[in-house]
């Protein structure tokens, strides 16, 4: 299936389940494709393993029973361990792969999407795509690549207009775990800008990191900030097998 293609299925997806009244929304990097033009051409572009999306908690047999009526099926045995949080579905005749986080998005750190459900849209607004990659302590090319294409095509504002940079402020000022993850890896993502030419996206990586340097701090974020690195702040997430 081409990169295209699964990007369709994704949007297709997301309408249907506005249609069927489901706070369903695309996450990781078929969202990004459909909000970033930059994410479907060199050198941002990149091919796509499934389709995530994120959904709520109290939807679920709804949830599952509309995918069920779109052509997917139940990983029975993967949704038994995960489906408090997680659930996995997929289409038996192309072959396609859906990840479907609810509530939250948990992996090298656990992010609340539920309040973030309720923004209108295909996908999460673009400060939460952009931090369940800036999340990724072990960041791989696709990651950057993501995390580049909504800094290149988006500008830092302070709504849903654009990347919600006080909202990510807010969060990491609460969390020096997260503080510490996101703008370690907003560094990597200037640098691999930089080396592609693409000022635009290094500028916004650098003026974010300065947004999270500036704001005020909670008290947690300063005690755990004592501890630094000396313990460690992220979880490796354990990837369920699909296959």
């Amino acid at each position: 299936m081409t990169a295209d293609e699964i990007v369709a299925e994704g949007s297709r997806l997301a309408a249907a389940a506005d249609r069927a009244d489901l706070r369903l929304r695309l996450l990781g990097g078929v969202a990004i494709a459909l909000r970033c033009p930059s994410a479907r051409h060199e050198p941002l572009a990149r091919s796509y393993g499934d389709i995530d999306l994120a959904g709520r908690g109290a939807d679920r047999k709804k949830l599952g029973r509309f995918l069920v009526a779109e052509g997917y099926r139940s990983l029975e045995q993967l949704n038994a361990v995960h489906g408090g949080h997680r659930l996995f579905y997929y289409d038996p005749v192309r072959g396609r792969k859906l990840d479907v986080f609810i509530d939250r998005f948990d992996m090298c750190h656990e992010l609340d999407l539920r309040r973030r459900l309720d923004v209108p849209g295909e996908t999460l607004p673009l400060a939460d795509l952009l931090l369940t990659k800036v999340q990724v302590v072990q960041t791989t090319e696709k990651d950057l690549k993501d995390i580049v294409s909504v800094l290149t095509d988006h500008e830092l504002s302070d709504d849903e207009s654009g990347v919600n940079a006080s909202y990510l402020a807010k969060l990491t000022a609460g969390d020096w775990g997260l503080w510490r993850t996101t703008t370690m890896v907003l560094e990597r993502a200037r640098d691999f800008a930089n080396v592609h030419d693409l000022a635009s996206a290094a500028e916004r990586s650098e003026q974010l990191h300065e947004r999270f340097a500036q704001a005020p701090k909670s008290g947690k974020w300063t005690m755990r900030a004592k501890v630094g690195e000396r313990v460690r702040w992220y979880k490796l997430p354990e990837e369920p097998d699909f296959d």
